[in-house]
């Protein structure tokens, strides 16, 4: 249920709500992106209840950007949308994980998958995470193999010119 405050939505606000079993979550990315210095994600779209992604060609790369979970329920539908967008482009992989509210071992698989698909295809691949997708992807030792940036600037900056 929203409350009043919810409601009352600034004009121009672009607005998304992921309902849980336990609790709901909803955000503004308006919002976000100016505590985040991030512009807002692009035709985002409902890959499940849990995660939404978008996508864009910026900078010379195809940059994916996402929110929710990436889990066991979520991992095949992340894994079809980044390859359905990627096609046959020989343009760099960014995959924007800062605003995943949790990832476990099915969505690091995938991570895994996709940085070896562009790994064989000789196309640079990196991952940009928060502090819980760090501490996940840290835990199981992939930072080197995903190329793990601290944030999109950073990864932006370490594509090949």
């Amino acid at each position: 249920m929203w409350s009043d405050r919810d409601q009352d939505l600034e004009e121009g606000s672009q607005h998304f709500c992921c309902e849980y079993p336990r609790f709901q979550i909803a955000a503004y990315t308006s919002i976000a992106s100016s505590i985040l210095g991030a512009g807002p994600i692009i035709d985002l779209q409902r890959l499940t209840v849990s995660l939404r992604g978008g996508y864009e060609q910026q900078l010379g790369c195809l940059l994916f950007r996402f929110t929710g979970q990436l889990d066991a329920y979520s991992d095949k539908q992340f894994l079809t949308f980044i390859s359905e967008q990627r096609g046959p482009s020989p343009l760099p992989v960014v995959i924007d994980l800062s605003r995943i509210d949790f990832i476990d071992s099915s969505g690091l698989g995938v991570l895994v998958q996709l940085a070896k698909q562009c790994q064989d295809a000789g196309i640079p691949f990196l991952v940009v995470g928060n502090a819980r997708v760090v501490q996940t992807v840290k835990l199981v030792r992939l930072e080197e193999f995903l190329h793990l940036q601290p944030d999109l600037a950073t990864a932006l900056g370490a594509l090949p010119a």
